[in-house]
């Protein structure tokens, strides 16, 4: 039988198949979720797959709050960071789709304070580089701009201001000849998102993407209620015998909280897994396109089922085919990148299949170890929600290998 995608697609009803994550009857997911969390990697997880019409299997195990002992239930609230590119990379494209720039185009054709950049390298004198800094570079980490780990880009609330100061500092190399991964760029991308389509990135982000798609839980400021259901980011406890809650807001006072949200009500849970900084974003209701969003493994799965659709989900078309295919393709040109991954449009972009994924599936990680990926061959998404401060190399390769392994394994399309 020809392989699923080169058929039409037919626009089946959406069926959850939710598989029981019971003691009695746990689905293939729980116990190999089960072993990192007795091996003290995890606290708790939530791990989804799903094809390209309905959710194969969802399971929640574990704790998300080790010192409260609550139960992880599978609507869990995560801090999803770095995977947030993605979404800046599908809003990078559907303004492709609209014919309002190409991954080719200057930045500098859109954001003017990005001419006149100079190229600072191997301690040679500042030189014009051998071209403007593209779309295609400031989305695949190829463009030379500073690193968010520069101190005059920490602290900003909108993303004007932020771009603007990328933007006066000089390139870390020449365009297209190093790729190293760097939030400013996708920043960057974000503030185009913005000037194109004159709204606030956030907004946009809102309006073409969260509501359509029904990511209900998807934000940037979770309110009250659904901050309630937010897994709290653990770590190895000193003595090493389990994990612990992190808590960083535990010295905030009334007065502060005050002054640095502006008087917003920012949720307790927020405060204690993300501290003072929340009260700046909720403040300024600021959002970057590198990272900040907070999610469910239900929503990102969602949205990972509309790029395995090829931008469609429902009968909507949110992007068209060549642009996730754009999306989905190593996008890093000749710059060396390492031999497991490459990066595509806010996504990487699978060069080794030796954890589970296929060759050619695309997707992201963020910074407490959330996962997700799209599979084309295997015809599968498949999404790790996990929050963890200090899992090793080793460790991730263990959780990820294990956990997409038997997802391929036990869902993969068989060509049958």
């Amino acid at each position: 039988m020809a392989h699923p995608l080169a058929r039409p697609f037919l626009l089946l009803p959406f069926v959850v198949a939710m598989a029981t994550a019971s003691a009695a009857d746990p689905g293939p997911l729980a116990p190999v979720l089960q072993k990192s969390i007795d091996r003290h990697i995890v606290s708790g997880a939530v791990g989804l797959v799903a094809d390209r019409d309905h959710v194969l299997d969802l399971e929640a195990v574990g704790e998300s709050s080790v010192n409260a002992h609550t139960p992880m239930q599978t609507d869990s609230l995560f801090y999803i960071a770095s995977m947030t590119k993605t979404f800046t990379g599908a809003a990078v494209m559907m303004l492709v789709d609209e014919g309002k720039l190409t991954l080719d185009d200057p930045v500098e054709k859109y954001l003017p304070e990005f001419k006149g950049q100079m190229v600072v390298e191997d301690k040679q004198p500042p030189h014009p580089p051998k071209h403007p800094i593209t779309v295609r570079e400031i989305m695949s980490h190829t463009s030379g701009l500073t690193g968010s780990d520069d101190p005059d880009v920490k602290r900003f609330f909108t993303l004007k201001e932020a771009v603007a100061t990328i933007a006066s500092k000089p390139l870390q190399w020449e365009p297209g000849t190093k790729y190293k991964y760097n939030n400013s760029g996708i920043n960057t991308g974000a503030r185009l998102v913005e000037v194109l389509s004159g709204v606030p990135f956030t907004d946009f982000l809102q309006k073409r993407l969260f509501t359509p798609l029904e990511l209900k839980d998807t934000t940037y400021w979770p309110d009250e209620a659904l901050a309630k259901r937010l897994a709290n980011t653990t770590a190895m406890t000193a003595d090493k015998s389990g994990r612990e809650d992190i808590l960083d807001a535990k010295d905030l006072t009334t007065e502060a909280r005050q002054k640095f949200s502006q008087g917003v009500k920012v949720p307790q849970p927020m405060l204690n897994n993300f501290g003072q900084q929340m009260l700046f974003n909720y403040g300024h209701h600021f959002g970057e396109g590198s990272h900040g969003i907070c999610s469910t493994a239900s929503d990102i799965g969602r949205f990972c089922q509309m790029l395995l659709n090829r931008g469609e989900w429902q009968g909507r078309r949110y992007l068209s085919e060549e642009a996730v295919k754009q999306m989905g393709a190593i996008q890093t040109g000749e710059a060396p990148t390492p031999p497991e991954l490459a990066y595509g449009i806010g996504v990487f972009v699978i060069k080794k299949d030796d954890q589970g994924p296929s060759v050619g599936s695309f997707g992201h990680f963020g910074a407490r170890k959330t996962c997700m990926w799209i599979d084309p061959k295997n015809q599968i998404v498949m999404v790790l929600m996990v929050q963890s401060s200090d899992m090793t190399k080793e460790q991730q390769k263990e959780l990820y290998s294990t956990f997409f392994q038997t997802a391929v394994e036990k869902f993969g399309w068989k060509g049958e």
